[in-house]
């Protein structure tokens, strides 16, 4: 309390005589991190205060700080000396909040973050460089390029401080204003590393750039932490439109030509930034994270899409969980950009192994491959090479992915009846040594897929799981015109599948009729000589 009453008394001073100016080193003497963090957080609240009454009384130097030194020279009025060397000391106060955004303690972070923002507003509406047309938008760029570099340490994680930076992003000024300084920032430092990847920098900017919600339209942009007076104009109904002066038309016109513009502006630096960030290695983890948004939430909002093919041709040929994230963005260019990939086809079908009927992605892969081999104009033995892989695969998968895959090949087939032939041929391989089919082959159309016969899933008939075994046996009946709709099948669960068999009522209930003797329960067995239940 004392601490704090001291601090109280030297802003009431520094604030009511200029004569006193000189105690505002008392204030900014604890944002030298060496005091304990209650102390500055008293002397950053007040330094908030103090600061932000003096961008509110214009007791700032307006314009292009000279040097101290040079302040002091006789061309310079006693008011502009005060100014000048009161703006050195705000300076050395947003310099000190900076460095404070590395702080140990949560709560001096974020304490320094929002008095860092609450001058960034105060300086966008009071602003410290001249103007010389009215009306002009003004920025604080450099102040928030502070804040900026202190949400993106290069040696720890920062998402929680930038989890609380969320609420400003809002503002579509900030959000613009914060994608120009993130891809200098990119720039700058990853140039230093030489193409090395810097984990806690790269997740850090991921996670400042990733929750960007971005306009869809012109008329989203609403919502601006720098106020302009013509503002409202924009909110004119169609009566008050049709009612207005000629001068009152020409600036709403104005207005909505410099959102456009803005607009414009603002999907041009959305897109810079992301291939600014995207164009370094990244580390395999942020890679798959990158991956997962990319298609929802850059892909739509960028002038160009095309431009991310390099990156997600390279991705979809790392391999692995990566080459199955990939698909969704390439999905989108080859659909939508008319994207040609050479070999796309072989690449899919070489991702076909037995780590696909278990890994996370597994869902929206089997969702994308049923989309590219939906065409009736794919080649007999592209499809036929697609259908053995999968069903030799399924010899190894567990029941809920097997529940999928049967009725997503019988889909195939009806799709392409000119595979059917898989399924009736009599006199094909009984097991895998007679099979022709070339499992390792790379190249679909070397696999011998339309020689060979799905015994797989024949075998498949005698699963231990009735679902399976069920489901296995339609293709020993001709199938039906109508599709299966795989959609719900897609995400089932082993623990789904346990749980509707715990929950499944039995009609008739087997019993045991003979009186279970010995350890095992055999009649003549050895150890009821020796053992007894009772």
């Amino acid at each position: 309390m004392a601490r704090e009453a001291a601090l109280a008394a030297c802003l009431e001073a520094v604030l009511g005589s200029r004569c006193s100016a000189n105690r505002v080193f008392e204030l900014l003497e604890p944002l030298a991190g060496q005091e304990d963090p209650e102390h500055i957080v008293s002397a950053a609240r007040t330094c908030s205060r103090l600061f932000g009454a003096l961008l509110e009384r214009r007791e700032l130097f307006v314009g292009p700080l000279p040097d101290q030194d040079a302040s002091l020279a006789e061309s310079y009025s006693a008011e502009d000396k005060y100014k000048i060397w009161m703006r050195h000391r705000y300076r050395d106060c947003v310099g000190c909040l900076g460095e404070l955004m590395g702080h140990e303690s949560f709560q001096v972070k974020e304490l320094a973050l929002c008095t860092l923002m609450k001058f960034v507003e105060l300086e966008a509406q009071y602003p410290l460089i001249k103007i010389e047309w009215k009306g002009t938008l003004t920025f604080p760029c450099d102040l928030l390029k502070v804040v900026v570099d202190g949400l993106l340490p290069t040696e720890e994680d920062a998402s929680l401080l930038i989890s609380r930076f969320q609420e400003y992003m809002e503002y579509d000024d900030v959000r613009y204003f914060v994608m120009k300084a993130v891809t200098a920032s990119i720039g700058h430092v990853m140039q230093k590393t030489k193409e090395r990847p810097l984990p806690f920098y790269q997740q850090n900017v991921f996670s400042l750039i990733s929750p960007i919600n971005m306009p869809n339209k012109e008329s989203e942009m609403v919502k601006f932490m720098v106020k302009q007076d013509n503002r409202e104009e924009l909110k004119l109904s169609k009566l008050q439109i049709l009612s207005a002066s000629n001068r009152a038309l020409t600036v709403l016109v104005c207005l909505i030509h410099c959102l456009q513009l803005f607009f414009k502006a603002h999907k041009q630096v959305f897109e810079r930034m992301w291939l600014t960030f995207l164009k370094h290695k990244l580390p395999t983890g942020l890679y798959k994270k990158v991956l997962v948004i990319l298609h929802d939430s850059v892909l739509p909002y960028m002038n160009e899409p095309t431009l991310m093919m390099d990156f997600l041709t390279v991705a979809y040929g790392i391999g692995g969980a990566i080459s199955l994230l990939a698909l969704n963005g390439l999905f989108i260019l080859i659909h939508q950009h008319n994207l040609e990939y050479p070999d796309f086809y072989k690449k899919l079908y070489n991702l076909l192994d037995p780590s696909i009927y278990h890994v996370k992605y597994r869902a929206r892969f089997f969702h994308l491959t049923d989309l590219f081999l939906s065409s009736s104009h794919l080649p007999a033995y592209l499809v036929a090479a697609f259908i053995k892989r999968l069903a030799r695969l399924a010899l190894t998968a567990p029941p809920e992915a097997l529940l999928m895959i049967i009725p997503f090949i019988c889909n195939l087939f009806r799709r392409h009846p000119a595979c059917r032939v898989l399924v009736h041929r009599p006199a094909g391989p009984a097991d895998m040594s007679e099979d022709p089919y070339i499992m390792e082959e790379e190249e679909p159309s070397k696999s011998r897929a339309l020689e060979s016969s799905l015994w797989e899933i024949q075998s498949l008939q005698n699963h231990y799981h009735p679902d399976v075994a069920k489901a296995a046996a339609v293709l020993n009946q001709s199938l039906s015109e109508m599709e299966d709709d795989i959609s719900g099948l897609l995400e089932l669960s082993a623990y789904e599948l346990f749980d509707k068999e715990v929950k499944k009522k039995a009609v008739d209930v087997p019993l045991e009729f003979e009186q279970v003797r010995g350890l095992f329960g055999k009649k003549n067995d050895i150890f009821a000589e020796h053992f007894s239940l009772d």
